[in-house]
């Protein structure tokens, strides 16, 4: 799992700071520090152990705790799944890697269907406390079945929380607080096209519970919310507006479910504007519940447009012409003046 293709460098998108890392960095601290202080925790999945240790997230950690508490697993997604349910129910703290997230479908039987209903199941007297890391794989040239973006579908599930890390951070506090301090299943769905953005990264055990969305770049005109690397991409195509004079307001998701559209709604109120950006597939996807949300909590004079969504075509992805298939910064732009010309 070491050979997974070059990654785009990405502009300094979040500025400096004291204490700069990337975002593989970021979660492979947040990995070391899960283990240091979980006695109950347990790292597993496919590629953990590789040489290249799934970006880097997981090298030198089976040498530093033992293959007790860190191993490699067959290429068997229902049972690496099966076996963290197991691990929950039975006491412990498990961390399954899925590094495609594509191959998670294999393991919707216990995800879904077992550790996210298993505390409402037993009347709150049993508790499933597991992580589930997952990567999203777009580019070069993985095609229809290794580039798929699935946050919406596991979103679709009560009881299990779906985190949608944007900036190292976020990636590091999120990862600790599922694998430390939650009683329940957390999927972290990240994106491979982050494993290059730098920013600051505060020392030692830093939690995120799920609190809702962060406004990353403050604005008048016209509100992005982006979803995972959309708001890398929001956050790109705000430099561009800038340059035509429209103040893009950036907003970083950062949680799917339990999904707060709070500051999104007080946001839309200022701008009257609304485009969502995407990952995954526009039809029935995250960007729809969102705007569907807050139009929910808007009345309709404080619209001054439709609202827009940036996402993948409705069709599967070519392993040819990606370039043309997945939207980028422009496309973002296109659509932020479009709802300003309305």
């Amino acid at each position: 799992m070491s050979n997974w293709g070059t990654n785009p460098k990405l502009p300094p998108l979040l500025g400096g700071g004291q204490r700069s890392m990337t975002y593989s960095q970021a979660i492979a601290e947040a990995m070391q520090l899960a283990l240091e202080h979980g006695p109950g925790v347990r790292v597993f999945g496919e590629g953990v152990t590789d040489k290249g240790g799934t970006y880097g997230t997981t090298r030198g950690l089976e040498e530093r705790f033992g293959p007790r508490r860190v191993f490699d697993v067959p290429v068997a997604e229902g049972l690496i799944t099966g076996l963290a349910v197991g691990m929950a129910l039975g006491g412990l703290r498990p961390i399954a890697i899925h590094p495609r997230n594509d191959f998670v479908l294999l393991a919707l039987d216990q995800l879904c269907n077992h550790a996210a209903k298993w505390a409402t199941m037993f009347g709150g007297k049993s508790r499933c406390p597991l992580v589930i890391r997952s990567v999203s794989c777009r580019g070069w040239g993985s095609a229809a079945q290794h580039s798929q973006a699935l946050h919406a579908m596991l979103a679709q599930f009560p009881g299990l929380t779906v985190a949608v890390p944007f900036t190292p951070a976020d990636a590091k506090a999120m990862l600790l607080w599922a694998a430390l301090e939650s009683d329940g299943p957390v999927a972290i769905m990240e994106h491979k096209y982050l494993w290059n953005l730098s920013g600051d990264v505060p020392a030692g055990l830093t939690f995120a519970p799920p609190d809702g969305p962060a406004i990353v770049r403050a604005g008048c005109d016209v509100t992005l919310v982006g979803i995972s690397f959309g708001a890398a991409q929001a956050m790109m195509a705000a430099e561009k507006l800038a340059e035509q004079s429209v103040q893009a307001e950036v907003i970083d998701l950062r949680w799917l479910r339990p999904l707060n559209v709070r500051k999104i709604v007080e946001s839309v109120r200022k701008t009257g504007r609304l485009v969502v950006v995407d990952t995954a597939h526009a039809s029935f996807g995250a960007s729809g519940e969102v705007i569907a949300s807050v139009a929910q909590a808007l009345r309709p004079a404080e619209w001054k447009a439709a609202p827009a969504r940036v996402a993948l075509p409705d069709e599967p992805t070519p392993g040819s012409n990606e370039d043309r298939y997945f939207p980028g910064a422009d496309d973002i732009v296109a659509s932020a003046l479009r709802v300003m010309s309305e």
